[in-house]
């Protein structure tokens, strides 16, 4: 495959980063290199602790366990059947573990940890405890790990939170082998376009809640990911753009023959990067480079994926000492182009970009491009030449074989030399209000600049409220104030996209601020969010008052409140009472999570805060 050198923009980014994260890097990989053996990992065990191992476990494998000569692989999963995108994983570690026995090794279940679905708690009370459960995830990943008998890992998990948490945890296991292993999305049901058509006719009043159920339902209809391309797909999407998993693996779909063929080829990929099988050793460390993560970051600019990972990403990348920040994607959007258009950016789900070439196609393009490092390690070896191949079942057996060079469908996927366009769609906001970010690419350039008079409210309900009382049926800013992490764990407000969509659609000019987060499949009305410092640590946007002119404008990167600064330093802080955040559905146990979480530039996260 023929390339052109790296882009100048993406070698200064990358250098950048490198030598902002110089310190924290060399305690990392320091640390990784301390944990990893010569031997298995379970070499100098008591035979107490190696009996407590293999209790429960059949007699050859314990023998090949107590003899410790061939790896052992722990399985970390995120199953449950609530979530119709892990449903598939219920029978994985009998198979993973017949797949070992094949393969001569052993495998065990290290242990499991909550996932849960955004998709049940949007507006409601559970939805406060969903960002912090990525670091409960991250917490439950390193327990699972902390036997230390293992040799390599799987990692079973697809969904917002649960791929982020499982990164996090793993990477302070990264001197062990490891693969992430998907399940895929669900087969297309009722089309994106249909489905948001009537929740907005539903926020208008125009069909009722059986209407919206069975719409729904249509949409979300059996095991696998849902298939627009939110935070879930998203995950997926950087899973193998990093080389974390298999070469085509993100979206073929669950319960098929080409699907368990992966999975298999998953455990043989885990064992084989052991080392002790006769091929060169690859641990998670070796994996995850500052290369690597600027790769994850292009992706998501390329595919024009979830808001989210700007929290997300960050706070992955820092578990591997790598340090990145909002000015990073924004440099990074502006040479990237857009080349994917899959709901909420188009009409496409998941499966028809999968389809169009889907991720191999995506990376033949970046290379080709000098878009993308291709000095990489991944869980195939060194560089990204696998994973130009796409995945295939030749005579039943699992295949590689190369990608088309041309789209199956440029209306879903196109090639560099024609994007839909120059730039990845992410922008940085910066003025008086503080620092976020905005997604453009499902937002038309005639609605990318906004000035308007803020309506200024502390919960998302109350703008529904005003909304259904048509008391906002004019030119408005929303500004909705103390949804940051340390207010109340940062929930979606994801509730607000249709009627906000609504408002657009009758002409007014329409725009978000927020300390909060949108969905991951935010759509056409243009949102600044993850507005950092957020209301609860005094940020600016606690001082906006109803009425104050504010301008966002997505060209030029800038968000500005048309208030002076002596008039906005004069005016005083009453922060409303937010005691009802701390108390229901387990929000008591996260107190000490709210307290202690960095800004979202820097994760949200209360596991590694804002320190450098």
């Amino acid at each position: 495959m023929n390339t052109t050198p790296l882009h100048p923009t993406i070698a200064h980014v990358t250098e950048r980063i490198a030598q902002r994260s110089a310190a924290t890097r060399a305690t990392y990989l320091a640390s990784m290199a301390a944990q990893r053996k010569t031997g298995t990992q379970r070499s100098g065990m008591g035979c107490a602790n190696m009996a407590h191992t293999t209790a429960a476990l059949p007699a050859n494998d314990k023998l090949k366990i107590h003899a410790e000569r061939a790896p052992h692989v722990g399985i970390v999963t995120a199953y449950n059947d609530m979530l119709s995108a892990h449903q598939p994983y219920e029978h994985y570690p009998e198979r993973l573990r017949e797949y070992a026995h094949a393969l001569g090794v052993t495998a065990q279940v290290a242990g499991g940890v909550p996932a849960m679905c955004d998709g049940v708690t949007q507006g409601a009370a559970g939805m406060e405890l969903s960002l912090f459960s990525r670091d409960v995830i991250a917490l439950a990943t390193s327990v699972a790990l902390s036997h230390n008998v293992f040799d390599a890992a799987l990692f079973l998990g697809i969904c917002d939170k649960i791929v982020p948490g499982l990164f996090m945890g793993a990477a302070q296991f990264g001197h062990l082998s490891a693969v992430f292993v998907p399940a895929g999305p669900m087969t297309s049901g009722l089309s994106n376009d249909a489905k948001a058509k009537v929740r907005q006719q539903y926020a208008q009043g125009l069909v009722g809640r059986e209407a919206l159920l069975e719409s729904e339902a249509q949409a979300y209809h059996s095991p696998g990911t849902c298939t627009f391309y939110g935070t879930a797909n998203s995950n997926q999407m950087l899973m193998e753009i990093m080389g974390l998993h298999l070469p085509g693996a993100s979206f073929v779909n669950p319960g098929t023959p080409l699907r368990d063929a992966l999975t298999q080829a998953a455990m043989q990929r885990a064992v084989a990067n052991t080392g002790r099988t006769g091929e060169p050793a690859v641990c998670l460390a070796d994996i995850l480079s500052v290369n690597t993560i600027v790769n994850g970051i292009i992706g998501l600019l390329a595919t024009g994926g979830s808001t989210n990972h700007t929290i997300h990403l960050v706070a992955m990348a820092r578990a591997a000492g790598v340090l990145i920040d909002w000015d990073d994607f924004a440099e990074l959007s502006a040479v990237v182009p857009l080349l994917a258009r899959v709901y909420p950016n188009g009409s496409a789900d998941v499966n028809h970009f999968h389809a169009a070439g889907g991720m191999g196609f995506l990376m033949h393009e970046l290379l080709t491009h000098g878009l993308l490092h291709a000095n990489v390690m991944t869980v195939m070896g060194a560089g990204l030449t696998a994973y130009v191949n796409e995945p295939w079942l030749d005579d039943g057996a699992l295949a590689w074989r190369p990608v088309p060079t041309t789209s199956g469908d440029t209306s879903v996927l196109r090639p560099v030399a024609e994007p839909f366009s120059a730039d990845g769609g992410l922008r940085l906001l910066k003025g008086n209000l503080g620092r976020s970010v905005v997604k453009v690419s499902a937002v038309k350039p005639e609605h990318r600049v906004v000035r308007a008079q803020a309506v200024v409210v502390s919960d998302q309900q109350d703008l529904l409220a005003l909304f259904n009382n048509g008391q906002i049926n004019k030119d408005l800013i929303a500004v909705v104030r103390y949804q940051g992490p340390r207010a109340n764990g940062m929930p979606e407000l994801h509730k607000l996209t249709p009627p906000l969509a609504v408002l657009q659609d009758k002409g007014f000019k329409v725009a978000l601020v927020t300390d909060g987060r949108m969905s991951g499949a935010s759509g056409k009305v243009p949102a600044a969010i993850h507005l950092s410092p957020e209301a609860l640590a005094d940020g600016p946007i606690a001082r906006v008052m109803d009425g104050d002119w504010i301008t966002l404008d997505c060209e030029r990167g800038v968000l500005e409140l048309e208030v002076d600064a002596a008039t906005l330093a004069a005016r005083n802080i009453h922060h409303p009472d937010l005691s009802h955040n701390a108390h229901g559905t387990g929000r008591e146990l996260f107190g000490l999570f709210r307290a202690h979480a960095s800004t979202a530039e820097s994760g949200a996260s209360p596991l590694f805060g804002d320190r450098p």
